[in-house]
Order: C-alpha cells, then sequence, then structure tokens
C-alpha cells in the first residue's frame, strides 16, 4: 500500500486540532446553501473548507493562490484537505459566497473555549488596531474629480460609438443578417457572446471603475445631503429657544450653509474604507476594533472605519455581551479597560447602569497635566479611582490583555492588511481572524493538558 500523508503528521499537530473543531462546530449555516438532490457540478465538502480556511488562517495565509500551493506542497494542507487540490478561484469564491457564514465562526470557536473554561469575562479590555484596506490612498477622488471622470467616460463612449457607426444609430438590422444565410450568422454570433458570458461568469469578476466613479460621487451627494437635513434641523431645534431640559440656549452660533458640492472624498478601489490615523502616520483602512479577557480570549470582534476609538466604547461591550451570552456565559463582565480614546459621558454611564464599572482615563498617557476644561465632577472622580492601588492594579492590566493579541495577529501571523474590500467582507475577514487567535489559544491550552 502507498504510505498515507496522514501517518506524516504528529499527534499533537494543530492541523488534528482543527478537524476535530470544526467536527464540533454546527454548520448548517455552510451545508444549507448547496443543493440536496445530486443535481449540478459537485461541490467540494463545505466542513473541508471551513477546516481548511481555519487552518490557513490560524498559519498567517490568506492568499487563495498560498492556499492551492499548501495543498500541494504542505503536509498539514493535504492532511486536511483529503489530499484533494481546490484551485484559487475555488477558495476565493467559497470566501466570498460564504461571507457571513465564515464570520458566525467566531461564535462557534468562541462557544468551544467556553466549553474548555477559557472564557472568564470578569474583566475585560476593549481597544482598536489599524488595520490598512485592500486600496491606495492615491485612489481617493473628490467630488468635482468624480463628476470629471463620469463625463470623460460619456465623451468617450460618444466618440466611439461615432467612429463605429457614423450617423447610423447603431442598432439597425445588419446587412448580412437581410440575406438568405443571415440567420446562419445571427446564431454564430449569439452563440459567441453566450460563451463569452459564461467565460466571464467561470471567475470572480470587480466591480467596473465607472460603476464604483457613480458609486463614489452618489456617496458624496448622500453625505451632502445628510448635512444639509441635518442643519435644517438643527435651526429648527434652535429657533425654539430653549433645550430638550427647560434650559435657555447661550448666545447664538454663527450661522453655518452647508457648501453647494460636497466636501472630502471617497476611495474608488474600496469606498467603505477612510484615511485613517496611526502612530506612523495615514493610511487608507479600518479600525478593527476587539474585547478580550484576561486570558486574551477575543469575545468581540468588529470593524468601523472611524480613525478615533471615541464612540465605540457602549457598541463593543453590548456585542461583548451578546456573544458571551450566546455562548451562555452567564458571568457578565463586572470591569472594562479602555484608553483615554474612549471616553464618552452618555456611554460610560448607560454601562455603569447596568452594574459594570468602567475605567477610562480622561488623559492620555503621553499628555503632561490635564486636558483643558477636564477638572471636577466625574474626571476627578476618575483619576482618584486609577490612582488607587486597588484601579491602578487593574488598570494596569490593560495593555498585557489586549496588545499582544494585535501584535501576534500583525506580526507573528503577518496580518496588517486585510484582502478583501468593503466594510461588510473586511468584518468578515476580523472575525474570522480573531477566531483563528481564539482556536490557537485553546490548541495551546489543550496541549497544556494533555498528558506528556
Amino acid at each position: 500500500m502507498p504510505p498515507s500523508v496522514r501517518d506524516w503528521l504528529p499527534d499533537d499537530h494543530f492541523a488534528w486540532f482543527v478537524l476535530a473543531a470544526v467536527g464540533e462546530m454546527d454548520l448548517a449555516a455552510f451545508y444549507g446553501a448547496y443543493r440536496a438532490d445530486g443535481h449540478g457540478r459537485a461541490a467540494h465538502d463545505p466542513g473541508m473548507m471551513v477546516a481548511l480556511l481555519l487552518y490557513a488562517y490560524a498559519r498567517g495565509q490568506r492568499s487563495s493562490r498560498g492556499i492551492e500551493r499548501g495543498c500541494i506542497e504542505d503536509v498539514a494542507f493535504r492532511v486536511i484537505a483529503a489530499n484533494r487540490v481546490p484551485d484559487h478561484c475555488t477558495v476565493a469564491r467559497f470566501r466570498q459566497r460564504h461571507q457571513e457564514a465564515l464570520a458566525g465562526l467566531f461564535g462557534e470557536v468562541l462557544g468551544l473555549c467556553a466549553r474548555a473554561g477559557l472564557v472568564d469575562a470578569e474583566v475585560v479590555a476593549v481597544d482598536g488596531t489599524k488595520v490598512a484596506a485592500n486600496a491606495s490612498e492615491h485612489a481617493n477622488r473628490d467630488y468635482e474629480q468624480l463628476a470629471r471622470e463620469i463625463l470623460q467616460e460619456a465623451e468617450e463612449t460618444d466618440r466611439v460609438e461615432d467612429e463605429q457607426f457614423g450617423v447610423r444609430r447603431g442598432d439597425e438590422l445588419p446587412p448580412e443578417l437581410s440575406t438568405p444565410q443571415g440567420r446562419r450568422g445571427w446564431l454564430r454570433e449569439a452563440k459567441r457572446q453566450l460563451e463569452q458570458e459564461r467565460a466571464k461568469a467561470a471567475r470572480p469578476i470587480p466591480a467596473s471603475r465607472p460603476a464604483r466613479v457613480k458609486q463614489a460621487k452618489r456617496r458624496l451627494e448622500q453625505e451632502l445631503f445628510t448635512e444639509c437635513q441635518a442643519n435644517a434641523a438643527y435651526e429648527t431645534y434652535r429657533e425654539r429657544g430653549v433645550m430638550s431640559d427647560g434650559r435657555r440656549f447661550g448666545a447664538r452660533p454663527k450661522p453655518y450653509t452647508p457648501p453647494p458640492v460636497p466636501a472630502g472624498k471617497v476611495n474608488l478601489t474600496d469606498p467603505d474604507s477612510r484615511n485613517v490615523k496611526t502612530p506612523r502616520g495615514y493610511m487608507q483602512g479600518y479600525n478593527a476594533q476587539a474585547v478580550v479577557t484576561a486570558d486574551q480570549i477575543v469575545v468581540a470582534a468588529e470593524v468601523n472605519n472611524d480613525s478615533p476609538d471615541f464612540g465605540h466604547l457602549q457598541p463593543m461591550i453590548t456585542a461583548a455581551l451578546e456573544e458571551l451570552d450566546q455562548v451562555e456565559v452567564s458571568d457578565a463582565p463586572s470591569v472594562v479597560l479602555a484608553d483615554a480614546g474612549y471616553w464618552h459621558h452618555q456611554q460610560m454611564d448607560a454601562i455603569i447602569d447596568q452594574g459594570i464599572q468602567v475605567l477610562v482615563p480622561p488623559d492620555a498617557g503621553k499628555r503632561k497635566g490635564t486636558r483643558p476644561g477636564w477638572d471636577g465632577g466625574r474626571y476627578a472622580f476618575m483619576r482618584r479611582v486609577l490612582a488607587s492601588e486597588h484601579g491602578g492594579t487593574l488598570y494596569a492590566k490593560r495593555q498585557g490583555m489586549i496588545e499582544p493579541v494585535f501584535a501576534d495577529t500583525k506580526f507573528n501571523r503577518r496580518i496588517d492588511r486585510f484582502q478583501r474590500r468593503g466594510r461588510a467582507a473586511c468584518r468578515s475577514e476580523w472575525r474570522l481572524i480573531t477566531a483563528t487567535h481564539n482556536l490557537l489559544k485553546l490548541h495551546r491550552h489543550h496541549n497544556a493538558l494533555s498528558p506528556a
């Protein structure tokens, strides 16, 4: 008998653990997308494809061509793929087709960690890291540039049609089709067009640039319309003369008129991405958020395109509570740790009303002294809490809880850039990335408990 590749992997290899973990997951969302009557082209088993993606992402391999190459050259990949070789188009289409289901794997892996006793969410830390988008910052365009490109495209289309048809309309019956042999030529042309459409449908087709240009222009127009609506609503609110709590307004602010032309820029490659600020400057990307436990288990993972973290404290804690509830972890967090960028009065009060203590310094670590106007009241109270022995000890855990997660992801696994485009696609990818982080933690925990 020929040798089996399964004999070439040690019993404690991570590939075996991935296969066992996938066997414990509910993959109904994947299988439900395929026909059960046997008709159609046979597909690779979705469970195998899920295991292949989980293993590849855990090893920092996200390229569909790299995964295809691994199924040929790497023993672990060949074991997971049962010695089959899904081509890179199949891998890419599977990832695109099952975008939401792949994002749901985060909850499945978190459930495995919970059953293993790894999810101790008494103290959680919230933070975000900037991840580059699959787009260049040089692809950003303002409204006038977008309108100019659309007009140039229309002029070019007219020029090409004038050269092709002259003074004719262009949809007249061709002369060769008016002869007795014309029908044969018509059928031949129809078949050729059909084959062209089939060839196009056989592989992923990126969105055309003109469509992206029009979408970008439409986005800027929607932003301007929203700004105008909000400004009108605000002016109406000011005309009442009193606030919602009955207090009178102070001095009337200077009148504001929205610009006649939309301001700002939109990226033509990934319209959802933004030019976000990082410690090393600006880059085109996203703000990837995570909530982690003291054992560095990620209990919530979301993506936004805001450069600052301000305003995302409550949404991330809400997401964490929902994830913990779905995996039946009854003990809600008692303490939330976050850096100064998350300071938000209303959101902090809402979290405290749920019985969760929030530790967020009002001053950034690099600032000398207090922020101007940020003194007294809750600011002074929070500074006193963080200066106490108990509060200081708790907050000192924050950096050691969450920063190693980002460091392992970006440095060890070399995942510092999204491969897919669009916020929904990047969210799915980020949740898959953090799910494999949790899977690696679970594997190390399992190996530590196994007898030597």
